[in-house]
């Protein structure tokens, strides 16, 4: 269970927008106010959408650093 949530998290950390005008930015790296925004108006289905949310609560809690980590620790999954 712990493997596949470390597996999950870095996933997330490579995870980038597929669409819009950040498309190709990793979803940690979009700005705040635009999570927000898709949080409360136009939040996706599906895997995307949770890692979203996921990247909203990090970035809640001043935490969103944390993906960076990983991926400068990490190769790309």
């Amino acid at each position: 269970m712990e493997q596949d949530y470390k597996k999950n998290l870095l996933k997330m950390a490579y995870a980038k927008m597929p669409y819009g005008k950040y498309e190709g930015r990793y979803l940690g790296d979009l700005p705040e106010y635009y999570v927000i925004w898709l949080k409360n108006n136009r939040l996706p289905e599906g895997l995307l959408g949770r890692q979203i949310l996921e990247v909203y609560e990090l970035k809640l809690n001043g935490m969103e650093s944390m993906l960076r980590d990983l991926r400068g620790r990490y190769p790309k999954p």
